[in-house]
């Protein structure tokens, strides 16, 4: 009977069929580009934790190349991996691949509804569509519960007003262990031996690297957060960095949790009475809709993706206190409150990654190939699969189109209303010249005029780019922001 390689993200028990194990921690995997501290912890202490748990069936090689561990062997198989790169070494060594595991569609399932679609410009919606049909999650017969496919509209409250955070108890966070200490202890030495670069602050581990505590944390969002869940998923409060988010990502991405299993018991909490139906259809649209849709992109969309699309002509470097992860000297509230969240935890959620982080490279040009790295490296559940499609397509807009049909870009007023940086920032989001000028709202418009050849045939752009054309201080706005861009990067007040 073959032993089977399971890979960093495989480690749950759907990928186990009870035979023996190979596991490997390579150290020069996490030495190849920067990585935030935590994450490299979440990683080492997964596999760690699962070659314990399996004991005499695994197989544990820690090596400095993963080549130590395999090469010249043949009595491995492997599971489809979630990397290219991990699938493109199985096969220059010849290793059999079983098919992909750990998303609700196969991709062979996905090639057969993309080919039905005839030439017709393929969306997300359609496709969650598809996958609540076959799988009757949230369905009553051919309908769907509630009448819509899509409770969107009443999930976009802004924070409540005059609150500092949502109330809500804190989350149950895991327990370490000595792997745990075992694991800070080798990430100081590789550190200061110069093996790996890590970005970020070090902290207590946030989230699961076991299959006990990945269903604690299933258990404890269905108590305490899941109901507030859907009304401020969009939300952001300062001193509420979790809201009411599952903080199930990691585990997902790891193996740790079936997402068909997952989303079939967050609804059935509204099949019970026990949750609103906006946010089970909310959270449920992630996981089995746009978490299997950007999984099926990552391959659909092909090697070069990233690499080939620069619609927009952005060519910035990612700035300094992104790459640093060091918020000194970025005095608009909303992008040092963000940066300083991702420094010291490594996550944030989707808003503060799309309309703050995303939105001020999108208006600023950043490279969005350079930007697809910094945030697959800088945030504890960025995998390769996971960012093409989110920060290319999604976020940057980069693609044309394919992903996403327009750009996801807004001024300050956006967040004044969806979060409450604004109250405690310098910047006036109602200002886009002068010293107090807002740089997402003078950003904003800076963007709308470098773009504007880019964008005229997007007919969802064509109230904003009306919106340009009649701005009397337009020339005015372009300038001042190009000087703040070569005086610091965009990130301090507007040059007087």
């Amino acid at each position: 009977m073959p032993v089977r390689w399971l890979f960093a993200g495989q480690l749950g028990p759907q990928f186990d069929d009870g035979g023996r194990v190979l596991l490997v921690e390579s150290r020069s995997a996490f030495g190849r580009a920067p990585m935030h501290r935590q994450k490299a912890h979440l990683i080492l202490s997964a596999l760690r934790h699962r070659a314990a748990e399996l004991g005499d069936r695994a197989e544990f090689r820690r090596v400095e190349r993963f080549a130590e561990a395999v090469d010249g062997r043949d009595d491995l198989e492997a599971i489809a991996p979630p990397s290219r790169a991990a699938r493109d070494a199985l096969r220059r060594r010849g290793i059999p691949m079983l098919p992909s595991r750990g998303f609700v569609t196969s991709e062979a399932d996905f090639a057969r509804w993309m080919a039905q679609r005839e030439g017709r410009r393929v969306r997300m919606e359609d496709f969650y569509g598809w996958v609540r049909e076959r799988t009757g999650i949230l369905m009553r017969g051919p309908e769907p519960a509630g009448g819509r496919l899509n409770h969107d509209r009443e999930n976009r409250h802004p924070p409540p007003r005059g609150a500092t955070t949502l109330g809500l108890p804190e989350p149950v966070w895991p327990e370490e262990d000595e792997l745990d200490r075992e694991v800070r202890d080798d990430l100081d030495r590789w550190q200061a031996d110069g093996h790996v670069r890590l970005i970020g602050e070090d902290g207590p581990r946030r989230f699961a690297v076991t299959r006990a505590e990945a269903d604690r944390a299933v258990d404890d969002f269905i108590e305490s957060r899941l109901g507030d869940f859907g009304p401020f998923e969009d939300a952001v409060l300062a001193h509420d960095r979790v809201m009411a988010h599952s903080l199930l990502s990691v585990p997902l991405n790891l193996g740790l949790l079936d997402p068909l299993a997952l989303a079939e018991r967050i609804a059935a909490e509204y099949d019970a009475g026990r949750a609103p139906l906006p946010s089970v259809e909310g959270f449920v649209r992630q996981v089995i809709g746009w978490r299997d849709w950007v999984w099926h992109l990552s391959w659909h969309l092909g090697p070069d993706y990233v690499a080939a699309n620069n619609r927009l002509e952005a060519t910035r470097p990612v700035p300094r206190p992104f790459a640093t992860l060091d918020p000194f000297g970025v005095e608009a509230a909303c992008v040092r409150e963000t940066i300083a969240d991702v420094r010291d935890h490594g996550w944030a959620h989707h808003i503060q990654r799309l309309m703050v982080l995303g939105n001020w490279a999108l208006q600023r040009g950043v490279d969005p190939a350079a930007l697809t790295d910094w945030f697959a490296g800088a945030f504890v559940d960025g995998t390769p699969w996971v960012m093409p499609a989110n920060v290319v397509g999604m976020s940057q807009h980069a693609d044309g189109g394919l992903v996403a049909t327009k750009p996801y870009a807004a001024g300050g007023a956006y967040l004044d209303r969806m979060t409450d940086y604004c109250g405690g920032c310098r910047f006036d989001p109602r200002v886009r010249v002068g010293p107090d000028a807002c740089p997402m709202t003078a950003g904003y418009w800076a963007f709308l005029d470098r773009a504007e050849p880019h964008l005229r045939g997007n007919h969802r752009m064509a109230q904003p780019l009306a919106g340009l054309r009649r701005l009397s201080d337009r020339a005015e706005v372009v300038a001042q922001e190009r000087a703040r861009d070569e005086d610091s990067e965009g990130f301090g007040p507007a040059p007087t």
